[in-house]
């Protein structure tokens, strides 16, 4: 098996890559590997010192926990791996705090953080909006986490498909042009194949006669959309240990049975 680079939207942070000579048993299993077993940082404890908003504290609560934030692999240890005994230390958790007064719509960068490896990636996401004389005060404890535990820890969405190949015949496009997706089409209003991605791929197979579209039974593309903890490449990269590891101890243990 081959892991290629494919793709990558800047914007987004998207990206694609391909596995050649691969089958879907293991291509689902690096998907599912990045969704659930890649470890992320997001806020498990919080204690509500003050709040005058008209929301429950449990549904600050349940916010703050669904914040995305910033995460060093490097740096922290998974609570339950720690040599505090999961007892909570600088090396798997991270303390951060809140204090606002209304009138104000509280967002996400007031947060402040004991690290400034560990913060919200999205600084303009709302947590709850503060009235005249209303005050909101938080501490909270950050810890390392994965997606099979709880979607807070999910590092972002991954789906796959079989690599496609694209032909184009030409002498019956005019025919089609009404049947194709608009996208398709470059500025001189050719079908131009780079532009044939992702859904569009499946609204052009069988759609007519001017693009047929076959699919590999061995090479699979896999797209990744991160949700901002951390870069494509670094959770593609985590997975892989991930299941390395865990091919190793099977052997291991399959060998001494």
């Amino acid at each position: 098996m081959n892991l290629n680079f494919v793709s990558e939207d800047k914007k987004t942070g998207r990206m694609t890559f391909m596995l050649k000579d691969t089958n879907p048993a293991f291509a689902n299993a690096v998907r599912r590997a990045i969704i659930e077993e890649v470890p992320t940082m997001a806020i498990e404890d919080v204690e509500i010192v003050k709040n005058g908003s008209a929301l429950y504290d449990e549904i600050i609560a349940h916010r703050l926990g669904m914040l995305p934030l910033s995460t060093d692999l490097k740096g922290y240890t998974p609570r339950d791996e720690c040599d505090c005994k999961a007892a909570g230390c600088a090396k798997c958790t991270v303390s951060l705090t809140l204090k606002a007064k209304g009138p104000a719509i509280v967002l996400a960068s007031e947060l402040k953080s004991k690290d400034p490896a560990v913060k919200p990636v999205y600084g303009d996401m709302p947590i709850v909006q503060l009235l005249k004389g209303q005050e909101l005060e938080i501490e909270c404890v950050a810890q390392l986490g994965r997606g099979k535990e709880h979607i807070k820890w999910s590092p972002g969405t991954a789906w796959h498909e079989y690599e496609p190949t694209i032909t184009i015949h030409t002498d019956k496009v005019t025919a089609c042009k009404d049947k194709l997706p608009p996208q398709i089409y470059d500025k001189s209003g050719k079908i131009d194949k780079k532009l044939i991605v992702g859904k569009l791929v499946d609204a052009c197979d069988g759609a007519c006669d001017a693009v047929t579209i076959e699919r590999s039974a061995t090479n699979i593309m896999i797209h990744v959309e991160p949700w901002g903890q951390l870069s494509v490449r670094d959770m593609v990269t985590k997975a892989l240990d991930i299941l390395s590891e865990r091919f190793t101890e099977f052997d291991a243990k399959f060998s001494d049975a």
